[in-house]
């Protein structure tokens, strides 16, 4: 129940800040994209803006300085979210019968 309790205390704590341009463009675009019955680019609109959030919340918090593998964490937190992108898109191909 202690590991219950310290991620609940996290939540409450934790304070993130989102521009409001960039929220009210992502709520323009994906109302666009669900208007004209596209849910996969709606999707994958809020996965790349989620995406950017999370990259740039966390950017400022580390230190330069004092972190050697900073560009290990960048470039794998950076490639495994094109692959992602980059997997969503050539699924958009692959047709159910």
């Amino acid at each position: 129940m202690d590991i219950i309790g310290s991620v609940a205390q996290l939540f409450r704590t934790t304070l993130i800040t989102i521009p409001f341009m960039q929220l009210f463009l992502l709520i323009v675009v994906s109302t666009l994209f669900l208007l004209f019955r596209s849910l996969k680019f709606a999707l994958l609109t809020n996965y790349l803006f989620t995406f950017y959030w999370g990259f740039s919340a966390n950017f400022g918090k580390i230190n330069f300085i004092s972190t050697g593998n900073f560009p290990l964490f960048s470039f794998l937190y950076l490639g495994f979210g094109f692959m992602v992108a980059i997997l969503v898109l050539l699924s958009f191909r692959h047709t159910t019968s």
